[in-house]
């Protein structure tokens, strides 16, 4: 089942975004994604765990979390 996954990843420059990029495109079951480092927003959608997607980007060693829609963005 196809679903849309929305994180909250601490990225401060376009390395941050590549290393975010290479392992979504390499994860099974990702059918598109998007980074926006300026938002530090990633959306994925395809057939995936969220959790998985999760522990995935985070491997990148950058800090993490599922995107809370009712937090204020930070400055």
């Amino acid at each position: 089942m196809s679903q849309t996954v929305v994180l909250k990843v601490e990225m401060t420059c376009q390395g941050c975004v590549g290393a975010v990029q290479r392992v979504l495109g390499k994860m099974e079951g990702v059918e598109s994604f998007d980074v926006n480092l300026e938002e530090k927003k990633v959306t994925v959608n395809g057939n995936v765990d969220p959790e998985a997607v999760l522990q995935k980007v985070s491997k990148t060693g950058r800090a993490t979390s599922f995107w809370d829609e009712s937090a204020p963005p930070s400055a």
